[in-house]
């Protein structure tokens, strides 16, 4: 990011740092007490810090999207482990090898969606994904192919720690809470694509569904690849007879099998409406 719109006569907080690295060496200057609160890493680790760090991450993606002048977003949820179909015979199991022609459809549907972005500069329905491999893979490449630039929201995980080579590099982020990265996911989404996926997808899928459900933000599209995996997975119109959501909540989603009909359903959704309540 670049602060050249800055207006104050107070000197910048970057020429403290440096002035600081010149100090003379003393047992005052080593002692951790004397060190900027802002660039000293231990102290910005402590428990009593987690509110400013949270504040931070969910600052930094925020201004960087809104200096690239990024709008709106289409957002991709699915498995990391959801295999292309040249890496289909490798798959674990003969099921998820079979998941590889959702890769092909998120490849596809991104490559379209992108094409769309490009005639708006790219500000509008810009691709998100997770930022792995898989699914998210899948959209950053097809979001590559054409050209267009697409978003990488990933997180420290003991694996899949490096994002994928297809999100746009200076696009492409990386968080420690769980909570603001599905807080970015959804603060620009148009739309809500969903490919089959482990918990982290339906994390993700139940997180989307609550917020709308209980209009903490506005209704987009959420659509489902795949109606027979997720009809194996939920049972949603058990919940619906139970009575432990509405009949009308069901129509928070649409299956789609491909691309074609992803895109279809976006276009002829009508523009968000703002939410009953803000946060």
């Amino acid at each position: 990011m670049h602060d050249d719109s800055r207006k104050t006569p107070f000197r910048h907080s970057g020429e403290d740092i440096e002035a600081a690295r010149h100090s003379p060496d003393t047992p005052q200057t080593r002692a951790p007490s004397y060190r900027l609160a802002f660039a000293d890493n231990e102290f910005l680790l402590r428990e009593e810090l987690r509110p400013v760090r949270l504040q931070l991450e969910l600052l930094k993606p925020q201004m960087i999207l809104d200096e690239r002048g990024i709008v709106s977003t289409v957002v991709m949820f699915g498995g990391a482990r959801v295999p292309s179909p040249e890496r289909q015979a490798q798959a674990r199991t003969p099921e998820l090898a079979a998941l590889s022609k959702y890769y092909e459809q998120a490849r596809i549907f991104a490559r379209q969606m992108t094409e769309r972005s490009l005639t708006t500069g790219g500000r509008e329905f810009v691709i998100c994904t997770g930022g792995g491999p898989g699914v998210m893979e899948a959209g950053n490449l097809g979001a590559e192919e054409v050209g267009g630039q697409s978003i990488g929201l990933g997180i420290v995980l003991p694996h899949e720690q490096a994002p994928n080579r297809h999100v746009t590099p200076d696009l492409s982020f990386n968080f420690h809470y769980f909570a603001i990265r599905k807080m970015h996911f959804l603060m620009r989404a148009r739309a809500i694509t969903v490919f089959p996926g482990g918990f982290g997808t339906l994390d993700e899928l139940f997180e989307t569904l609550t917020l709308i459900q209980t209009r903490r933000m506005a209704r987009i599209p959420v659509l489902l690849f795949g109606e027979s995996f997720w009809e194996e997975i939920i049972n949603w119109r058990a919940l619906a007879r139970a009575g432990t959501i509405s009949e009308e909540d069901l129509d928070l989603i649409r299956y789609v099998e491909t691309a074609e009909e992803a895109v279809a359903i976006i276009d002829a959704f009508p523009a968000p409406e703002p939410p009953a309540t803000e946060a």
